[in-house]
């Protein structure tokens, strides 16, 4: 499939800044789409960055402008890996309506995963997010989405599609094929009682803001768990990232999510992640797309250092922990990776369903969770995953 069809290149002066020193930008190490009649050759791509300049699905107007905008500050910084390449492909075409934003985005993302190529995108509004999953329906995936963000942005069942109802159109959509979604940051005040319950009953997993800033490592599984890791400038603070028409005066710091997004590179079942809602008008000389291309960067980085860990590939380089819990029959199995010292739970399932979703059966975890199970507490993450597979 030639998807430079759907995308437009780079048009951004004066992108390399290399020196006489040796050391080299991303600018410089990029493979980037400048001219039209070159098209990058993905062939032995490792990630790839989409521009989504788009913003009618959102009342966040002037987010458009972001991919362009965080690129300037992105291509500033330097590359510290020799084992991987990037390409940046361009610009998504608007479409004529925006659900050909959505058919177009779809289609590269889909077949990026189809050739094992990690897709960085940065947006335009969140609501990008729901044609994101949608790409995972044409390879046939049932999938785990994780995303950054003071709401659920589940909107209401009457509503279109935009930046906060996206959740509700990914959960409505048929065939679904998302297994869980988890909320990393909610900030209780901008949620009412119902949605809670809904997550609750869907036994998602949501985590308030102050519970994960006070445990942040606990942060590395939940993004473990994720094929799809989606961000809302909103979860930061203003103060560190006041590019947003409704900014936040409490949130994550830029720090915290340098963090998390260098968690999701980590993980080696993540394969999409998504940087949206940053609209340059409302910046401080721009210090939030400074802010996004440092979060790249360190997605980057947690991604050169990639180990390939996950235990469907190989259960000799993980030791196995069998916990009996009190009053509980089944065993609680854990495995503890030698190369990286991460945790997961192995969670059983009947045969009917064991091979649709054998993948989700290793349920990341933390040692925390382990230390639950050898005091005869249940992890909330194992239960939550053997009410789903049940």
């Amino acid at each position: 499939m030639d998807i430079s069809t759907y995308l437009e290149p780079v048009k951004i002066k004066n992108l390399s800044v290399s020196s006489d020193s040796g050391r080299y930008s991303l600018a410089d190490v990029a493979v980037i789409y400048t001219n039209e009649n070159d098209f990058p050759d993905l062939e032995k791509i490792d990630v790839a960055i989409i521009g989504v300049g788009d913003d009618r699905a959102t009342l966040n107007k002037g987010c458009n402008s972001a991919p362009d905008e965080v690129r300037g500050w992105f291509y500033r910084l330097y590359s510290h890996w020799n084992n991987l390449h990037i390409a940046d492909i361009g610009n998504i075409k608007p479409g004529h309506q925006v659900e050909d934003t959505y058919f177009a985005l779809k289609e590269v993302v889909a077949e990026l995963l189809k050739n094992n190529i990690t897709a960085l995108i940065i947006g335009g509004g969140q609501d990008l997010t729901y044609a994101n999953y949608l790409a995972y329906e044409n390879i046939g995936r049932i999938i785990n989405i994780a995303s950054v963000d003071p709401r659920f942005d589940l909107g209401h069942d009457e509503h279109e599609l935009n930046n906060k109802s996206y959740l509700s159109h990914i959960i409505l959509h048929q065939p679904n094929f998302l297994f869980n979604f988890t909320n990393i940051g909610y900030q209780t005040y901008f949620v009412d009682q119902d949605s809670l319950v809904l997550m609750k009953n869907l036994y998602f997993d949501t985590n308030r803001l102050g519970n994960v800033k006070a445990e942040m490592e606990e942060v590395e599984p939940m993004v473990r768990d994720a094929d799809i890791l989606s961000i809302d400038i909103s979860s930061i603070k203003h103060a560190d990232a006041p590019a947003v028409d409704k900014a936040m005066p409490n949130g994550f710091t830029g720090e915290e999510m340098c963090k998390i997004c260098r968690y999701a590179g980590m993980s080696d079942k993540l394969t999409s992640i998504g940087f949206y809602e940053l609209n340059p008008s409302f910046d401080n000389n721009g210090q939030s797309a400074h802010l996004y291309a440092q979060m790249m960067w360190y997605f980057l980085d947690g991604f050169a250092n990639r180990r390939n860990d996950f235990p469907e590939n190989n259960h000799h380089d993980y030791t196995r922990f069998n916990v009996q819990v009190e009053n509980f029959e089944e065993e609680l199995v854990f495995l503890k990776s030698k190369k990286t010292d991460r945790w997961w739970m192995l969670v059983s399932s009947k045969d009917i369903v064991s091979q649709k979703y054998k993948r989700h059966q290793f349920v990341p975890c933390s040692y925390n969770d382990y230390q639950k199970a050898i005091n005869h507490e249940i992890p909330d993450r194992w239960w939550k995953v053997q009410q789903k597979l049940m």
